[in-house]
């Protein structure tokens, strides 16, 4: 999956959705993740639903003749026309605490002191506390077909708007075998539907557990390497036979990376392509490609806020998304080490598909701001079966490869070399 995530209140009204989804086609991607997309409630964030059956106001143009529903559906046929396929962000593990669900319903929810329960995280060692919210009792309703009946019905309704899949917000707070159901029932009737786990903050356990509901993908935390912790290639073998991952440099919880990177863009180009090609999924937000620098909000957002742009990565980006896209090594959750080099700022990775007889390097220059030299008597040391390398890189590809071979990497640069069996002589 290489997925453009289109945030709704940034982009504004579905019927002015399409430039963007040409922008994402343009650059090879080929799903769209859009947030939710239904009416919050009183405190307008996108993720605390008070109507899971109506359409966010934002999102409609007021003048149009078409009912919300089929403003949202000529929005995302417009998507399928160009060959995007458009999910959408599913928040069943709370809803807004002004719902009249809590009115009809209370026992779906977590009651404390007889009144229904916030949902929190720790940060800290701080309770934060989200009083928009109402947490559903998944473990302990009185209703649990009822309960489920309902989440079963609000996936429905996304389907037939023309949603083709799902990113599942903090699926790890629902119990798995509530999403095995969901997954197995809704996949009966709508068999291509696609679904993703939102996971981050959970150790890798947690992970691994969300995932064998059956999800088709799960988010990873590589934004968060230094390219040095030993953690996320842990994270990584410990998930990857499971479900493949979704990586990204930014998306809209983060800051934005062009500002975190001071505007540096050697490490906005490294950041992708790392991304793109460390896992079987990619995705950056909207607004990535050209540097912007002011963090999304689920609240305040509005198509106002779009900016100029300070660099343009639309070029760079499409160069590597074919780059993903043309070899299968780069599609798959594979063996992957980091190997040892003696310059501390050159990372080298290798990776082995297990579908295919393709094996690739990446040999990145992890400084941003400096060159780094590389050597190696002989670049095929570091392939297992002594095929040829050919040089893939997005910028900068070599015509062959020499030996020895050295290099002053530019800052941020990288090498993408893969080899495949089929190409060994016989």
């Amino acid at each position: 999956m290489i997925i453009y995530n289109l945030f709704p209140l940034l982009a504004g009204p579905c019927g002015d959705w399409e430039p963007h989804f040409q922008r994402a086609a343009d650059m090879g991607f080929d799903w769209v993740f859009v947030n939710p997309v239904q009416k919050p409630g009183y405190s307008g964030s996108l993720y605390s639903i008070v109507d899971y059956f109506q359409i966010n106001p934002l999102l409609l143009d007021p003048q149009s003749k078409r009912s919300p529903e089929q403003q949202m559906q000529a929005a995302l046929a417009a998507a399928e026309k160009l060959g995007l396929k458009v999910m959408v962000d599913l928040v069943i593990n709370h809803c807004a605490f002004d719902s009249e669900l809590i009115r009809q319903h209370p026992e779906w929810f977590v009651l404390e002191n007889g009144s229904v329960a916030h949902p929190f995280c720790m940060e800290d060692g701080h309770k934060v506390v989200w009083g928009d919210l109402a947490s559903f009792n998944h473990q302990h309703t009185a209703d649990p077909e009822g309960l489920y009946r309902y989440f079963y019905q609000i996936i429905e309704y996304l389907l037939k708007l023309g949603f083709k899949g799902f990113r599942c917000d903090a699926a790890y707070q629902l119990p798995g075998q509530t999403w095995s159901r969901l997954i197995r029932e809704i996949r009966q009737k709508y068999p291509d539907t696609l679904f993703t786990a939102e996971t981050l903050g959970c150790t890798a356990d947690q992970t691994k557990q969300t995932a064998q509901a059956g999800f088709d993908y799960v988010f990873n935390s590589s934004k968060w390497w230094d390219f040095n912790g030993a953690w996320l290639m842990e994270q990584y073998q410990l998930v990857r036979e499971i479900a493949p991952s979704i990586s990204f440099p930014e998306s809209h919880d983060t800051d934005r990376l062009f500002q975190e990177v001071h505007g540096n863009e050697a490490a906005m180009k490294q950041r992708y392509l790392f991304s793109a090609l460390f896992s079987a999924g990619v995705m950056v937000p909207i607004g990535f490609e050209y540097g912007f620098r002011r963090r999304l909000h689920v609240v305040n957002t509005r198509p106002g806020d779009w900016e100029q742009p300070n660099i343009d990565l639309c070029e760079f980006i499409s160069r590597v998304n074919a780059v993903k896209r043309q070899h299968p090594i780069f599609q798959e959750e594979c063996p992957t080490s980091i190997l040892p080099y003696q310059n501390p700022n050159i990372l080298v990775m290798w990776k082995a598909s297990t579908k295919t007889h393709e094996e690739a390097l990446v040999i990145l220059n992890k400084d941003p701001w400096n060159h780094q030299y590389f050597y190696a008597e002989n670049l095929g040391t570091y392939i297992q079966a002594g095929a040829p390398l050919m040089d893939v890189s997005p910028e900068y590809p070599l015509e062959y490869i020499p030996r020895p071979f050295s290099y002053d990497l530019r800052p941020g640069q990288a090498f993408v070399m893969v080899t495949s069996r089929d190409h060994l002589p016989h």
